[in-house]
């Protein structure tokens, strides 16, 4: 008997286009939609509502409920939906498994880190690893939104913040300060601001996705203040906002990693250390899924330390001796 590109179990062997049709079930449960199941596995419209109306006639239930604004599951469909996932990562440690994985470091591992600091400093990090890793590849992925490891299919990622409680695992590699910096030429001609509330006489520069253009935040006596200001400029990347300050166009605020070689080159430097915010910690995450592959455990023994020992560094290169503020070190509400 023939059976078309979409049949299901023979005597309740379940083929290989079962497993497909429920990878593109979680991929339409995920992205809220079937055409954005599609996109997300670069697979027509079509192709997607006829694998998921075989399985649906295969199960002879409904699974969800289409609509043109929105798409529910079903009792049936959430049951369901939560099985295959179960299945369908025991099948991806199974394929690990006879792939040798688990013996020795070897396969692809995927990786994910924001873009300055992946660049900085996850990047030579990974070259290294490679050269001592043969058998192992890595998809590095540089962006400023944060993925889902479960869904996006992530191995690794570096993040830079306060983490939410889950199930992943955290491994902290240091932390990051916000900096306010200018260039020493600037300083000379418009003084060095002692105190936040000397930044209303200043010019500043904001980076708009680490700080609002018209306010600042720095530690108060008890909590975090925030403190007026008034942008001349406001930018989109931190490598602008840098290379304005660096020019003199005024004072800027940005992470610290992102300052470091402005620092070491003496073309910026920093002011109101005193008053500086709680460092912002940075984590290398992960999900633990049954056994860790060798591969992953490989690259977390192998990143941690390095991540560590580039984050002292950076600490080192901006803990040059500066002018302290005056009286109160603190900002008082």
């Amino acid at each position: 008997m023939l059976h078309s590109r979409d049949s299901f179990p023979i005597n309740g062997r379940i083929l290989v286009n079962q497993l497909d049709a429920m990878q593109v079930l979680l991929a339409v449960v995920d992205a809220g939609s079937l055409s954005g199941g599609g996109r997300k596995l670069g697979m027509p419209l079509a192709t997607v509502s006829r694998k998921i109306s075989a399985l649906e006639s295969h199960l002879k239930a409904r699974l969800m409920i289409r609509s043109t604004r929105q798409l529910k599951l079903t009792d049936t469909g959430r049951t369901y939906v939560e099985a295959s996932r179960r299945i369908l990562e025991e099948v991806q440690e199974a394929e690990s498994v006879a792939a040798g994985e688990y013996s020795a470091p070897r396969g692809e591992l995927v990786m994910t880190a924001p873009i300055v600091f992946g660049r900085l400093h996850v990047l030579p990090i990974v070259c290294e690893f490679l050269r001592v890793y043969p058998e192992v590849d890595v998809r590095l992925a540089l962006g400023d939104r944060s993925v889902n490891l479960l869904d996006d299919q992530v191995d690794l990622a570096l993040r830079v913040g306060a983490l939410p409680d889950s199930a992943l695992v955290a491994t902290r590699v240091g932390a990051i300060r916000r900096v306010v910096c200018a260039s020493p030429s600037y300083l000379a001609e418009r003084g060095t601001p002692q105190h936040p509330r000397d930044l209303s006489s200043r010019q500043c520069i904001s980076f708009e996705l680490l700080a609002a253009a018209d306010a600042w935040t720095f530690k108060g006596d008890s909590d975090d203040v925030v403190v007026p200001i008034r942008s001349r400029l406001v930018v989109t990347t931190a490598e602008a906002a840098i290379d304005a300050a660096i020019s003199g166009a005024g004072v800027t605020c940005v992470l610290s990693y992102q300052v470091e070689t402005a620092l070491r080159n003496k073309q910026l430097e920093l002011v109101l250390q005193s008053f500086e915010p709680a460092p912002i910690p940075v984590h290398l995450l992960y999900s633990r899924r049954g056994r860790l592959p060798l591969k992953l455990r490989a690259l977390l023994d192998f990143a941690a330390p390095r991540l560590r020992e580039r984050l002292l560094s950076t600490d080192a290169a901006l803990a040059k001796p500066t002018k302290p503020a005056p009286r109160k070190r603190t900002l008082r509400r």
